[in-house]
């Protein structure tokens, strides 16, 4: 049974630095592609970012150069780090994972791509 917990959401103010965590259990990260997602309040639900394995990323235009996505694949653990947050960062932000199927050449940003999915850690930017 896949587990996906995410931990490290806070309350900061803008211009700040935060690092979410997601360990998984049931599923390799070396092996899935993973991704952080996120859902603001009267917004759908948005890619931030996904990486497979300790290779290929994809970042949404909003967040690349402050973002970073990661993982520890002795933890089982992926990370993003966000730094210069602003407001509009605000969001519940969920880790997921999908079983690569041959035809993403880099992990893909959809939502509806990806089966496994945590039940968030809230983020909130003031300003």
């Amino acid at each position: 049974q896949v587990q996906l917990v995410e931990s490290g959401g806070d309350s900061v103010q803008a211009g700040g630095s935060l690092r979410l965590s997601c360990v998984a259990s049931g599923l390799s990260y070396s092996h899935y592609f993973m991704g952080w997602f996120r859902r603001a309040p009267g917004k759908e639900r948005e890619g931030v970012a996904a990486v497979v394995g300790i290779g290929t990323t994809n970042y949404a235009n909003s967040v690349k150069g402050r973002f970073t996505i990661s993982t520890d694949l002795a933890k089982n653990t992926l990370y993003l780090q966000m730094n210069s947050l602003n407001p509009e960062d605000t969001a519940l932000y969920y880790c997921a994972g999908m079983e690569p199927d041959g035809h993403w050449a880099v992990p893909p940003l959809g939502a509806d791509k990806y089966k496994y999915w945590g039940q968030g850690t809230q983020v909130t930017v003031s300003s």
